[in-house]
């Protein structure tokens, strides 16, 4: 059987835009709705379908949750999981063996890296990059650049002030940052 011609065929009935850069390997791009796009390789080789989609960069901070979050995910994951490159980007990554490569195979696992990337991309911002994202929000409301691609991250940024606004509030309470509220008797709170 000519796996090579069928991911290419699986790929023209799907209408999913690729690129062929050397035999047996298909870049190919998964256009969604939070990942505006994630790229795909299809790589044939001997004895298997080598998938790896690219998911994000490795999280700026809140390494442990946003670790276990993935793992988490990795138990109930159709055909990729995810998985780290040497510098500690995260990747959606599987294997086909070549018995199973059909055009409805490649369609189910192509739909599965679609769904995982475009799904959960929001979320693993939110664990890995929030501080990032309310930078990014705060220079854009300061500039009146648009906030549109941010919008899915609203929620961040109104807890992010939400928190400092009740920072302040306990600060006052206890009568922290300031000399009012406080006792003029030593010792006394």
């Amino acid at each position: 059987m000519d796996h090579e011609a069928v991911v290419e065929s699986a790929l023209k009935a799907a209408e999913i835009p690729y690129e062929q850069p050397r035999p047996g390997a298909f870049l190919v791009k998964l256009p969604g709705q939070h990942k505006l796009a994630t790229m795909t390789w299809l790589t044939v080789s001997d004895r298997a379908l080598h998938v790896e989609a690219f998911f994000c960069r490795q999280p700026d901070e809140n390494h442990v949750e946003f670790y276990r979050w993935l793992l988490s995910k990795n138990g109930s994951m159709y055909g990729v999981h995810f998985a780290l490159d040497a510098v500690g980007d995260v990747h959606l990554v599987g294997h086909l063996p070549l018995a199973s490569v059909s055009e409805d195979e490649i369609d189910r696992l192509l739909g599965c890296v679609l769904t995982y990337a475009d799904e959960w991309f929001d979320r693993a911002l939110e664990l890995g990059f929030a501080s990032s994202i309310r930078r990014e929000w705060d220079w854009r409301v300061k500039r009146g650049e648009s906030l549109a691609n941010l919008r899915a991250f609203e929620g961040i940024v109104a807890r992010s002030r939400s928190e400092v606004a009740g920072g302040r509030e306990a600060e006052r309470d206890r009568g922290e940052g300031g000399d009012e509220g406080r006792s003029a008797t030593p010792g006394r709170p």
